[in-house]
């Protein structure tokens, strides 16, 4: 995300204006994106996996349409948290837990806002290795701004923000900046570096920039050959 700390000049004073309106209208970049990720379920909904689940919000969403959702995190504060919002719902498992040392089989893996914190390859190889036949990853992240498009893409995000900050929380919040809900980290590799790895890693991988200062990443893992 485009860090108002190192505009400079016109640009600096109109993006830090945007970044103090955004302020008093916050909302969930993350969040957002729940909807695409929702959209684009596989067929077979037995088992989900949500890595990096936060407080649970999409783990919630997703236990409404699979058989078993299981939600890590490997922040105990966080998985705390997601734990006590879902105890009640028996489809539904929350563990703290590094992604590399989870097992089993999905027929969905989840990352949002998550990537960025694990070693780029090895955790699409692991997700490709979860994945059942048909299952499907889906990836909502971050990526280091290097190149005039994604500086482009990053100030018409911020541009656009206070417009959707209005219609989500349209009565400005006076308590002033708040710490995230949850732990950050800014991004290391580019767009760029990410669409190699996928490539290498998960052939055929969708990959596209998006507003609000994400991008998207979606693969399927293919069904075995048919013995005739």
């Amino acid at each position: 995300m485009f860090d108002p700390r190192y505009a400079t000049g016109l640009t600096g004073q109109v993006v830090r204006r945007l970044d103090a309106f955004n302020q008093r209208h916050p909302w969930s970049h993350n969040d957002h994106f729940h909807g695409w990720i929702l959209r684009r379920l596989p067929p077979a909904r037995r088992t989900a996996l949500d890595v990096g689940c936060g407080r649970g919000q999409l783990v919630e969403a997703l236990a409404g349409r699979f058989e078993q959702v299981d939600g890590i995190d490997r922040d105990a504060e966080m998985a705390r948290l997601a734990g006590e919002r879902l105890a009640a719902d028996p489809r539904v498992t929350i563990r703290q837990t590094p992604f590399a040392q989870v097992t089993g089989a999905y027929d969905l893996i989840t990352m949002v806002a998550v990537l960025h914190h694990l070693e780029l390859e090895p955790a699409l190889a692991h997700a490709r290795d979860l994945l059942a036949p048909g299952g499907r990853l889906l990836v909502v992240g971050l990526a280091r701004v290097s190149t005039p498009l994604d500086l482009a893409w990053e100030l018409t995000s911020a541009m656009i923000n206070p417009l959707v900050g209005m219609v989500k929380h349209p009565r400005a919040d006076t308590s002033g900046p708040r710490r995230p809900p949850f732990p950050v980290l800014d991004p290391a590799l580019t767009y760029g570096e990410i669409r190699a790895g996928a490539r290498r890693e998960l052939p055929g991988a969708h990959q596209r920039r998006q507003l609000h200062f994400r991008y998207t990443l979606d693969w399927t893992k293919p069904e075995p050959p048919r013995v005739l």
